[in-house]
């Protein structure tokens, strides 16, 4: 038997997950699919059973490549707690409908009881009990009011072979809602005023240019304490370590300038040095880490307020112009983070045309913020100009190619529809949980890719394949792009980890306009390795093989424009 969490998007299935499961989740494929959802385990009686969350659908007649994940995992034998928002009740109350159709046990969860009362509503849910026939717990899942009665009605889960005609089962939400829910005028309340002000395009725009600018703000803030006052004294710690090895090495030979790379100036330097325990463990930990963890916490913090939905709403008019809808802006702000988190986020676009162009925009425009935080090395050191340049730079080129893709590709961009839920005051256990597993999955993905491509670096330049391949593409990469042959090496590199790429630009002595070139560039050219097999899967070859020459020839002629300029 397993339990599965069902309801429609920002109903706090998350946090009700978070308090059903503990600490111990796992994040899984849906087989044949990219698509993750959650497993954990709880105690129920005297047994251990699998807790489920399941992707957020509206309907059990899907629409996108998640919601038929969501229908494809329930059997018969499993037990469905639907979260209901009870703020929004009568929409909420169809996909209850559907699950009762589908002859499996059900228990509802009235989530957000806590906020009904300040919006005037009141529901009687020993009433709506009744007319369902079936268990209903109000419930508050971030603090966990309700939850220990939710565990002990489980075993009174029902079902029911009920069946309404779409009309018939509108008709019998209404005819319930009526019977169960009162709504009395109430005053707006300041967060409400702002909720209405956030998506209002006078007053929205200027609270999202101060959001995103806070948000990079507090990115590079707490990314940079935490390598000035945590990582950087942890290396010094650990450089004695890789002294003495280098020492028992020889200082010099091969196998030193794979574990511990090339000394510069007689000494170690973890950038530059590019060993397997020097710059393969410093980059990913003390460069990157820190400004992963700054991001992904602010992005939980975006996601489990609400202010995601009215940002989609806000951008949609834009998005559309560019082939897409308000909803592409979510894998653009995954992108940030990580391309492939931002990858597998574009199933939530319903037709191919808007995923091929998020997918092809976020490779070719969106740094991650391993790259990121190395670009702000590179030119952190030329202020606002340096910085502004590149990312006015993938600006322009975001809004210009997405333009021409819109014009380019058949297809159709469909209207958006989506719940916009009241701000709420994040959870610190779910967000917590949600930071902790992001972290944990870069971890994963980061430090096989990186010491993989220090490894292939270093075999390369002993073997002379770097300098046969720099001669080759001398024409292109000094030419066309104004950078030197040694650059060559970043950019093979760069198919594997864009941040160590971008790191191993530091030794080459280029001036600011070089640096520009080089990292935008960078960013363009290819995704990393493990976004290209993510794209792969959720666009297929021919698509992959499309997005691939855009990104060759945008590259080459953005790369040479900016030659040219700088």
């Amino acid at each position: 038997m397993r339990i599965l969490l069902m309801g429609n998007p920002n109903v706090g299935k998350s946090a009700l997950f978070s308090r059903l499961t503990g600490v111990d989740v796992i994040i899984s494929n849906y087989p044949g699919t990219t698509i993750e959802f959650k497993k954990g385990e709880m105690k129920l009686d005297d047994r251990t059973v699998e807790v489920i969350d399941v992707p957020g659908t509206y309907t059990l007649e899907p629409t996108s490549k998640a919601e038929e994940v969501a229908v494809g995992m329930l059997e018969e034998e499993d037990i469905v707690i639907n979260v209901v928002d009870a703020t929004n009740l009568e929409r909420n109350l169809y996909l209850t409908l559907q699950l009762l159709e589908r002859n499996i046990p059900v228990v509802v969860v009235l989530n957000f009881w806590d906020e009904i009362r300040h919006l005037g509503i009141r529901i009687d849910a020993e009433k709506l009990e009744a007319h369902l026939d079936v268990p209903v717990v109000p419930a508050v899942a971030v603090t966990g009011v309700g939850i220990k009665a939710l565990v002990s009605r489980l075993r009174e889960a029902r079902s029911h072979t009920n069946s309404y005609s779409e009309e018939a089962r509108w008709g019998e939400i209404g005819r319930i809602v009526s019977k169960v829910q009162k709504v009395t005028l109430k005053k707006h309340t300041f967060l409400e005023n702002l909720e209405d002000m956030s998506v209002k395009p006078l007053t929205g725009i200027p609270m999202t240019l101060f959001i995103l600018a806070f948000v990079f703000w507090t990115v590079r803030f707490v990314g940079e304490n935490l390598i000035t006052y945590l990582f950087d004294p942890l290396f010094k710690l650990y450089l004695p370590v890789i002294n003495n090895l280098s020492e028992m090495l020889g200082r010099g030979g091969i196998i030193h300038d794979i574990l511990i790379g090339t000394l510069i100036e007689g000494k170690i330097d973890y950038v530059q040095s590019m060993g397997l325990l020097t710059t393969g463990l410093y980059v990913p930990f003390a460069m990157v880490l820190p400004y992963i963890f700054a991001f992904y916490l602010v992005l939980g913090v975006m996601e489990d307020s609400g202010y995601l939905p009215r940002l989609a709403t806000l951008v949609d008019a834009v998005l559309h112009k560019l082939g897409m809808h308000g909803l592409a802006i979510i894998p653009t702000l995954l992108g940030f983070g990580c391309n492939v988190p931002g990858a597998l986020s574009t199933r939530i676009l319903e037709t191919r045309k808007q995923r091929f162009i998020a997918a092809t925009l976020m490779a070719i425009a969106v740094p991650c913020m391993a790259q990121t935080s190395m670009v702000f090395a590179l030119l952190g050191p030329y202020g606002i100009k340096g910085l502004g340049i590149y990312f006015l730079t993938l600006f322009i080129v975001w809004l210009a190619l997405g333009f021409l893709l819109n014009r380019g590709i058949k297809g159709e961009t469909p209207e958006t529809f989506m719940e916009i839920p009241p701000y709420r005051v994040p959870y610190f256990g779910s967000l917590s949980k949600k930071l902790w597993m992001r972290m944990r999955g870069f971890l994963r993905e980061a430090i096989p890719f990186v010491l993989l491509g220090v490894l292939i670096v270093n075999i390369l330049y002993v073997f002379g394949i770097i300098g046969w391949i720099s001669e080759a593409a001398s024409p292109v990469i000094v030419g066309m792009l104004g950078l030197p042959k040694e650059a060559v090496a970043s950019l093979i590199v760069g198919f594997l980890r864009k941040d160590v790429a971008v790191g191993m630009l530091l030794p080459l002595g280029l001036d600011m306009g070089q640096l520009i070139v080089a990292s935008v560039v960078l960013t363009m050219y290819f995704p990393c390795v493990a976004t290209f097999v993510v794209l792969f899967k959720e666009l297929g070859a021919k698509d992959l093989i499309k997005a691939t020459a855009i990104m060759v020839v945008s590259t080459l002629l953005v790369g040479s424009i900016l030659n040219a300029l700088l």
